[in-house]
């Protein structure tokens, strides 16, 4: 049974490792384990000391939303050799320490590995010059490792995205939108550098989020003139009228003979060959800085209290493992496995097997680059023909992301010579005929965007307005259909294949795209613009913890989501708030009675903030404005009780970079799907969504049987089998009893 474990962060800092750390310790001390914190990696354990040092409740209070690591990290050439190991071995049988959880990249999980394996051979050394250590120890002592993936780059094997590689992605994002406007006032042509040293995953991903021309990766066979290529299509880009033009090359980057690419000699080039104002940008270290991204802290939340939970659920296995997320899923792969299937990767790119490389990245690096190799292109590859016309719509509430899906299934069927018109807000353009043609240049603008530049509308169809609709399918001669949007959406094309049988224009194949902040749709995980909505949130609760030095308060923070809690819930996860209202649990008066006991012992013990965060839908009596009241009331002005009902702001800004992927990725997916139904005539009307990591449509029947139509939710939720880690982490102590910490301090 473990009672002591040490928890450290080792090799380059990602955002999201403090979160991590907050979620191991709590998670260890909720059970009676005891914590120590190793500072600086594996240095500190070496050192020993005061470098290692017991952690509380209230140590990991604060920390969920800095980046960094509060443990700090450090290289340690004295780890490397026997005698570094060893001392390390005493200092960790002199705390008793019997499992360590180590937060890094295939370098520090190579490490634990190693120190795991020598594990009986060191204690013998260490008992036999340390008898007063022999003889407090009760049997042979085991160590038991388990990593946790810490690296920006995301280029571990055995997890689909490792800790800080979504944030890292953000920045690189909003550097290139940022460029891209500057570029396209002075015509100029930038080459931005991203970090990934052997993993091209941050500079491909860059290149499709942030609409780039041309993107160098290691990972991609270059032919031997790969740089005159390149020149033409950047010139040929300008004779089109772009004005301007974006190569992103990641760091590791090589020639065909292996050497790699210095992203000053591709600025020398385009400047000699095209006499262009070219700039280069290094983005460097500011990729790895900042305050993780709500994907980051949910995902470091969830490794970090697995992470805890494998040492708990099978004590008596020695384990060497990793926890990662595949498929959604936390799942634990052997360390020597993931360093090796890591570690073959680069040892392919060096002996020139891009094509295994690739393979072993998976199917997502695969398919990631086949889009960009797509979306990159200057022109279609096919002549348009005129044989019918393809319709793209958004309806519903706007979601940030539908821009993107637009762009990419537009292309995608401009690319096969079918032409894409735009609906103008959503029914309403098939009802009056306004349409607008979707043109190839302007639509790589398009992808990071906020909201839909088509717009649109919310409304009922009336009888009278099917037999126009019917009429424009034949006028313009449409022959299928995207649709993005809400459930709202997905009711309005449900009632128009109804009516099939009345009017046969509307037997044309059409592919449903869920894009809602609310992530309330159904045979999908997650929705286009919910992630963007759920870093609004984060953002927001962020700046009203910076204000947790003023006074004692209660924030009380209303978020989206109608009845479903998905908002609420992660946000909560996110930000550490003491308490998340979910409609699917209701709120009662007996719990409001609690919440108001405990809150009031909360402050009375010292703790100078509280976050409440409400659904809007969560009860239709208890208000947030009741809630204020009722605190209020409680309070007898020894805190004071503030809202904050975030509204339209959680739909706004521009799209993260996970929502702009996933909006591609879907558009894509349904405009491959809708050009396969016009090749063999057929009418289906399918649902596309994310599930197990993996893109793949439903029939609209099958859709609607898996939704609550009573509360307009799927009937299953995965989301929910989260709140129990909500709940454990965000109290304001362990089971066995500490003084509340605060959050905010």
């Amino acid at each position: 049974m473990i009672k002591s474990l040490g928890v450290m962060t080792s090799g380059g800092d990602s955002p999201g490792m403090n979160a991590a750390i907050r979620a191991v310790v709590r998670r260890a001390l909720d059970n009676q384990i005891e914590v120590y914190g190793i500072f600086s990696g594996y240095e500190g354990l070496v050192q020993g000391g005061g470098l290692i040092k017991k952690l509380g409740w209230n140590d990991v209070g604060g920390i969920l939303q800095r980046g960094g690591t509060f443990l700090g990290t450090a290289r340690s050439e004295q780890f490397r050799t026997i005698e570094g190991r060893r001392r390390a071995a005493e200092n960790i049988l002199a705390l008793g320490i019997d499992a360590l959880i180590v937060i890094g990249g295939d370098g520090s999980l190579m490490g634990a590995h190693q120190l795991s394996v020598e594990w009986p051979e060191l204690a013998a050394q260490v008992f036999e010059a340390r008898a007063d250590l022999r003889e407090a120890a009760t049997g042979e002592p085991v160590l038991q490792v388990v990593g946790l993936p810490g690296s920006i780059d995301n280029d571990l094997s055995g997890t689909d995205m490792s800790i800080g590689a979504d944030t890292a992605l953000n920045h690189i994002v909003h550097a290139i939108d940022d460029l891209t406007s500057t570029a396209a006032s002075h015509q100029r042509t930038f080459v931005v550098e991203t970090m990934g040293r052997n993993c091209g995953y941050l500079a491909l991903a860059g290149t499709l989020a942030g609409g780039a021309t041309w993107a160098l990766i290691p990972e991609q066979e270059l032919e031997l003139r790969w740089h005159q290529k390149m020149v033409d299509t950047i010139e040929k880009a300008r004779k089109v009228g772009m004005t301007h033009q974006m190569v992103v090359v990641a760091e590791g980057a090589r020639h065909p003979d292996g050497l790699r690419i210095e992203s000053r000699d591709i600025t020398k080039i385009l400047q000699e060959r095209l006499g262009l104002d070219v700039r280069l940008t290094v983005l460097g270290h500011i990729q790895r800085g900042g305050a993780p991204s709500a994907f980051d802290r949910i995902l470091s939340t969830r490794l970090g209290v697995a992470a805890v939970d494998l040492l708990l659920d099978e004590p008596d296995v020695i384990h060497r493992h990793m926890v990662g997320v595949k498929k959604n899923k936390v799942v634990a792969t052997p360390l020597m496995t993931v360093v090796e299937d890591t570690r073959t990767v680069k040892r392919e790119i060096e002996s020139g097997n891009f094509a295994k490389a690739i393979q072993l990245r998976g199917d997502g690096f695969q398919n990631m680059l086949n889009l960009v190799k797509t979306l990159t292109r200057l022109h279609p590859a096919h002549e348009s023909r005129d044989d019918g016309k393809v319709v793209i719509l958004t309806g519903g509430a706007d979601a940030p992301g539908m821009n993107a899906a637009v762009s990419v299934a537009a292309r995608h069927i401009l690319n096969e010579g079918v032409e894409a018109l735009g609906c103008r807000d959503e029914f309403y353009g098939l009802i009056h005929g306004d349409f607008i043609q979707l043109d190839w240049h302007e639509l790589v603008d398009w992808v990071g965007r906020p909201s839909s530049d088509i717009g649109t509308a919310r409304f009922d169809l009336l009888e009278g307005d099917f037999a126009k609709i019917a009429e424009n399918i034949r006028k313009f001669n449409i022959k299928g259909a995207i649709a993005i949007g809400g459930w709202g959406t997905y009711q309005r094309i449900e009632q128009f294949v109804s009516m099939r049988s009345k009017f046969p224009e509307f037997n044309i194949p059409i592919m449903l795209v869920p894009a809602s902040i609310d992530n309330n749709l159904p045979s999908s995980e997650l929705c286009i613009g919910s992630d963007t909505a759920l870093n609004n949130i984060v953002d927001a609760v962020d700046k009203i913890r910076h204000t947790a030095g003023a006074t004692r308060r209660a924030f009380i923070v209303e978020v989206m989501g109608k009845e479903c809690g998905f908002l609420a819930l992660m946000g909560a996860m996110a930000t550490g708030a003491e308490k998340a209202y979910l409609p699917e649990t209701g709120i009662s008066l007996a719990e409001l009675n609690r919440d108001v006991i405990e809150l009031k012992e909360s402050f009375e013990s010292g703790k100078r903030m509280v976050i409440y965060m409400r659904n809007e839908d969560a009860s239709f009596h208890y208000t947030t404005d009741f809630l204020r009241n009722l605190l209020e009331e409680e309070s007898h002005k020894e805190f004071e009780v503030r809202t904050a009902v975030l509204g339209h702001v959680q739909r706004g800004g521009i799209p993260s970079a996970f929502d702009r992927i996933l909006a591609c990725r879907m558009g894509a997916a349904a405009a491959n799907a809708l050009i396969r139904a016009l090749e063999t005539h057929s009418n289906d009307v399918l649902v596309f969504g994310i599930q197990a990591g993996a893109i793949s449509p439903c029939s609209i029947a099958d859709a609607f049987k898996q939704m609550d139509l009573e509360h307009d939710r799927p009937v299953q939720q995965w989301f929910l089998d989260l709140q129990p880690i909500a709940d454990a982490l965000s109290k304001s102590g362990p089971t066995s009893g500490q003084k509340p910490d605060d959050e905010g301090k």
